[in-house]
């Protein structure tokens, strides 16, 4: 069932700065950087080409808030639009909120994730032995983790009792160690935004999403707002080798943003995503399944401004910005189709990702084989707005 519009925005909305991105069918027939004023989208293209440029403003809420654009409607009949379009992605829609930064991802940035992904790797990818090996891990390690800072003294010599003890992990390693893990999830125009569909690489037996909050960068490495997203998740795929980690992370459609950045301004700031709560819902289309939970953003190991910290700096530069996904707390577990099973995702699920200050990010699952191919890459983008003489030099 398609969710009301206005639960897909923050509940502030008349004082939220919303930045996204809306396709414009002809004789416009591609991407538009649009805000939301009062309810209202408005295009300002002209003005900043991409978020991108927008994000490296110094001005960038004066834009948002003041700059001359072409009124497209209300927000409410954009996202009913999005839902619309659905798995074909044709006609007006929204579109992910970012175009082309580089997508990067943080993980097992939160105990309850790094117990997982020692379960995956222990398990061979076998969703069968993974009640097993958690039952073993808790009892010789414990849960709670998240008191532990990473890279601390007292995490160090966790990590020598556990060598000692022959249970280390790579994930470990990532989880408690002082360096984070910080990978490429997808390409720059290939995320999918609000109300499209999510891809599964066919082979997979064993997924899940994953509900994260999400942070724009610019180009300067300074943190401009945040979003949500949708880091899916192949468990077997990558608990078979981590380094099947591009094959388990980077697929058609394995990566949903939106629907909209909100700018940081006096009213919404780091701080709020450091408090923020993040919930999760899937409701299954062929079998009535529903599964709930919730992840804590206090939880975190690391700081947010850690991570953007160890992503770039002196060692790499995002010359067209970043988006980077802050990591997950939820693994689910719950059995669907077999006691012990655990969790896994059916065709048709669908999956609501959301916070009262960004809104609801709505997506179904499908296959990444069966879903719009992504054929709208930077090369597309920049003939598209040359054609429409919004080229800066």
């Amino acid at each position: 069932m398609q969710p009301a519009p206005l639960s897909c925005l923050p509940d502030d909305l008349d004082q939220a700065i919303l930045v996204g991105r809306a396709w414009r069918p002809s004789p416009v027939d591609g991407p538009s950087v649009v805000v939301v004023r009062n309810g209202e989208v408005f295009d300002i293209t002209a003005v900043a080409p991409t978020t991108a440029d927008l994000f490296d403003c110094d001005d960038a809420l004066d834009i948002a808030r003041n700059a001359p654009g072409e009124a497209l409607g209300p927000v409410t009949d954009w996202v009913n639009a999005s839902f619309a379009a659905g798995a074909t992605q044709e006609g007006l829609r929204l579109l992910a909120p970012c175009d082309v930064q580089a997508i990067k991802a943080c993980g097992v940035t939160f105990a309850v994730s790094l117990l997982e992904r020692v379960i995956e790797e222990q398990a061979g990818g076998d969703p069968a032995k993974a009640e097993e090996v958690r039952r073993l891990l808790v009892e010789l390690i414990g849960t709670d983790l998240a008191k532990i800072k990473p890279g601390s003294d007292s995490a160090m010599k966790l990590k020598a009792e556990l060598e000692r003890r022959g249970a280390w992990s790579q994930y470990m390693e990532v989880g408690i160690g002082p360096d984070a893990e910080v990978f490429s999830k997808s390409q720059p125009m290939s995320s999918v935004g609000l109300g499209a569909a999510v891809g599964l690489y066919p082979t997979s037996v064993w997924n899940n999403p994953e509900p994260e909050i999400v942070l724009a960068v610019n180009s300067a490495g300074r943190i401009v707002g945040a979003t949500l997203g949708n880091d899916v998740n192949l468990r077997d795929i990558e608990g078979r080798s981590a380094l099947l980690l591009g094959k388990a992370k980077d697929n058609n459609g394995s990566c949903a943003i939106g629907p909209f950045v909100r700018l940081f301004d006096e009213r919404f700031t780091l701080d709020t995503v450091r408090h923020a709560s993040l919930s999760l819902r899937i409701e299954g289309e062929d079998d009535g399944f529903v599964l709930e939970g919730v992840s804590h953003m206090t939880e975190i190991s690391r700081d947010p401004a850690d991570l953007v910290a160890q992503t770039c700096g002196p060692h790499h530069q995002y010359p067209d910005g970043f988006m980077l996904f802050l990591g997950t707390m939820f693994s689910p577990i719950k059995d669907r189709d077999a006691p012990g099973a655990g969790f896994t995702h059916h065709l048709g699920d669908v999956v609501t990702i959301s916070t009262p200050t960004l809104g609801a990010l709505v997506n179904t699952v499908q296959r990444s084989t069966e879903i719009p191919h992504w054929t709208f890459g930077v090369r597309a983008l920049y003939r598209n707005l040359g054609r429409r003489g919004l080229l800066r030099g």
